[in-house]
């Protein structure tokens, strides 16, 4: 079969018919490194360096894995899914049946997924008498993956704090009960192979001897096991060929870590370095802009991505006044496009948190443009934003039944499905809603869901006169939704959204008041609805079919994260201000700028034709108005590289200089021992990052970015700041 050797420019020519010794393949977004890893495979198979069975090769998704198969299936003479080709969980599982007793799972064992799995924590809980208040299912859950992945089991920890004691007993209970029953979650299978590896010697040789070459896709978003799993594979002298791109690695939130790269490099003496530099994506100004901004990043590899495609068009850069603002600007700039025969399906808005979604997806409704939320659920139909909806309901209409089953037992408050079974019931029998039911009940039943009721009823009294977004803000707090999610490892993102719904309520309570809806001025018959269910009302709609269909031409929304590995015509990169992107926890951790600038780096990298930076001088937080710094992203773009759709205005006085875009930063500029970039501590407005510096001795002042306590000028003499 054909490999067309002559269609491979140089290096991946260099890369695909390298020796048989150990290779790391420095992949810029773009260059074809998929094509690279195929093409490798058969061409090792296809000339007899290497038989079928010799040859594992891993990637991280089902899909790259399937798009792997398709590939050489057109290059090798032979139906390629015999192969040991697949994700690093999915050869774990193959390893595992394969072995099955010698790993101590039964022939037929069963895989959790994660929904399942937090159904097995929850049973554990239940079985040691655990409160899941304390003990939160999720939260335990996400401690038993990371430990897994960092590949220690129970016994193997050395517990922190009397918490982390608690929650070693549950992993230890939880692993039990998996063996007990036969089944292994995701997280176990790799773990569970690596053991079966290292402690078994004869395995471990038999399929060391056996793999002589292996190949890894994505090697930047290994973990350390997976890393250490590969070792022992490798370990009876296979040649590795790793393809990765350190620039990329935006995953260390799963546990990747970015520094096996040169682990690799360093451990395995590899003696070849080979760096696919040529995009086949993007216009030369849109990689002098990636370039730019990712050569501010200090622990890299090093390459430079370039292009026989042409300068092309300028960034443009725009300025909003506020987030609604920029949200018409996305629209009106997608809608020209779309009139310029650009699909609407290779148009993408790309954002740092999900939750600013919801802005721009409101924006599009209302133009009645389509759009697709790509690897996500849109904004109203995210599962914390509609259990505050389902409060809010009881508040409005106590009746409604779907709202009361929605959050009756959430946050978990020792309400089981069976005492709703009842409660059913009874309301068919009598005829009546759920709440009224509840004075059916007798015992345990009647006072746990009493309980609950007086919940509600109390935050209707307590929401009573306040205005709408303040509504909705207290019954976040008050219902324990917002502990609830504050308590969760990864609850961060939760709690971003559930502080953007009381931003919509203020946006659309706002917008009421001016087109008079709110008083009825605008409504012949004077029936307006109360501003709680208007606003339920305008959520129910805008939570409707308003999402393309499949097959449909629709403008793509998502994350920058789940843009990785995609490529569009035309893209915007909104929300780029300093405490969003950079995002404000990034800037407190270790390196957490860094990958912040990766994350900017794969945004930019992809566009084609077209990108869009845009950012919002104001922006609705919590349900206020916050004043926003430009990203310091945007000063690492050179300036000759980009448009300004909308000129940046003058400079103001300095009293009044916070709300207004910043001067260019000046990295490293030092005011009375302190610097930009620093990570500080204020005693009453808490951890924060400087932004900006002037002055020395008693004249030094810097401005502090708080998060959400704001953006603040303080006199280095008085200010009682500290180094974080």
């Amino acid at each position: 079969m054909a490999l067309h050797l002559e269609q491979l420019n140089p290096e991946q020519l260099a890369a695909v018919t390298a020796p048989d010794e150990h290779l790391l393949v420095l992949a810029g977004a773009g260059s074809g490194k998929t094509r690279v890893l195929t093409t490798r495979i058969a061409w090792l198979v296809n000339s007899g360096r290497v038989s079928p069975a010799g040859v594992l090769a891993v990637t991280f998704t089902n899909k790259a894995a399937r798009e792997m198969y398709v590939r050489l299936a057109a290059m090798l003479a032979f139906d390629p899914r015999g192969m040991w080709i697949g994700t690093f969980h999915g050869l774990a599982n193959r390893m595992l049946r394969a072995h099955h007793r010698e790993a101590g799972l039964p022939r037929e064992f069963q895989i959790l997924d994660a929904q399942d799995q937090l159904a097995a924590v929850k049973r554990v809980l239940r079985a040691l008498g655990a409160d899941p208040e304390r003990d939160s299912p999720r939260e335990v859950q996400a401690y038993i993956n990371a430990r897994k992945e960092e590949g220690l089991r129970a016994g193997e920890i050395a517990p922190a704090d009397a918490r982390e004691r608690r929650w070693i007993e549950l992993y230890a209970a939880y692993d039990e009960q998996c063996r007990r029953e036969g089944v292994a979650d995701f997280a176990e299978l790799l773990l569970a192979s690596y053991e079966l590896l290292a402690r078994n010697a004869l395995l471990r040789e038999h399929y060391a001897a056996r793999f002589r070459h292996i190949l890894v896709d994505e090697f930047q978003d290994t973990n350390r096991l997976q890393y250490r799993w590969l070792k022992l594979l490798a370990s009876g002298g296979a040649a590795v060929f790793a393809v990765g791109d350190d620039d990329q690695s935006i995953y260390r939130f799963r546990g990747a870590h970015v520094g096996n790269m040169a682990d690799f490099e360093r451990e395995f003496g590899v003696r070849r370095l080979v760096r696919l530099e040529r995009n086949y994506r993007s216009h030369g100004n849109i990689l002098a802009a990636a370039n730019a901004l990712i050569a501010r990043n200090r622990h890299r590899l090093g390459k430079n991505l370039w292009t026989e495609a042409g300068a092309g068009e300028p960034l443009v850069v725009y300025e909003a006044e506020s987030d609604a603002e920029e949200a018409a600007f996305v629209v009106e700039q997608a809608q020209a496009l779309a009139r310029s025969g650009v699909p609407l399906s290779a148009i993408a808005v790309l954002y740092r948190s999900n939750a600013q979604s919801r802005v721009i997806e409101h924006a599009l409704f209302t133009a009645g443009l389509p759009y697709r939320v790509y690897g996500g659920l849109r904004f109203f139909e995210r599962a914390e934003v509609k259990h505050a909806l389902a409060y809010l309901r009881l508040l409005a209409h106590p009746g409604d039944d779907a709202a009361f089953l929605r959050v009756a037992n959430f946050p978990p408050r020792g309400i089981g499905a069976r005492t709703l079974e009842v409660l059913a019931d009874a309301a068919r029998a009598r005829g009546e809603s759920l709440w009224q039911a509840v004075e059916a009940l007798e015992g345990r039943a009647r006072q746990a869901l009493g309980a609950f009721r007086d919940l509600v009823v109390r935050l209707r009294a307590e929401t009573a006169g306040l205005a709408l977004a303040e509504q909705v803000a207290h019954v976040i707090a008050a219902s324990g939704l917002e502990a609830h999610y504050r308590a969760e490892r990864e609850g961060a993102e939760r709690l971003e959204n559930l502080g953007e719904l009381v931003n919509a309520a203020a946006t659309f309570a706002a917008e009421e008041r001016a087109s008079g809806l709110a008083t009825g001025a605008g409504d012949p018959e004077g029936e307006a609805l109360d501003p709680l269910n208007a606003f339920l009302a305008h959520a129910a709609l805008e939570a409707g079919e308003h999402q393309a269909g499949e097959g449909r031409e629709a403008l793509q929304l998502m994350t920058v994260h789940a843009a990785k590995g995609l490529e569009f015509d035309a893209v915007f990169l909104a929300g780029l201000e300093d405490g969003l992107f950079p995002h404000e926890q990034s800037l407190a951790e270790r390196d957490g700028l860094e990958e912040e600038r990766r994350l900017a780096y794969v945004a930019i990298t992809r566009a084609r034709h077209r990108l869009y930076l845009s950012y919002a001088r104001t922006r609705m937080l919590h349900g206020q108005t916050r004043y926003a710094l430009p990203s310091r992203f945007l000063d690492e773009i050179p300036p000759g590289l980009v448009r300004w759709l909308a000129p940046r205005r003058p400079e103001p006085a300095p009293a009044a200089r916070a709300p207004q875009a910043r001067r260019p930063a000046r990295a490293g500029a030092p005011a009375g021992g302190f610097r930009v970039g620093q990570s500080v501590v204020h005693p009453k407005f808490g951890a924060g990052v400087i932004v900006d510096a002037e002055g020395d001795g008693a004249e030094a002042r810097v401005q502090v970015n708080f998060g959400r306590e704001g953006v603040k000028w303080l006199a280095v003499a008085v200010a009682k700041l500290e180094p974080a």
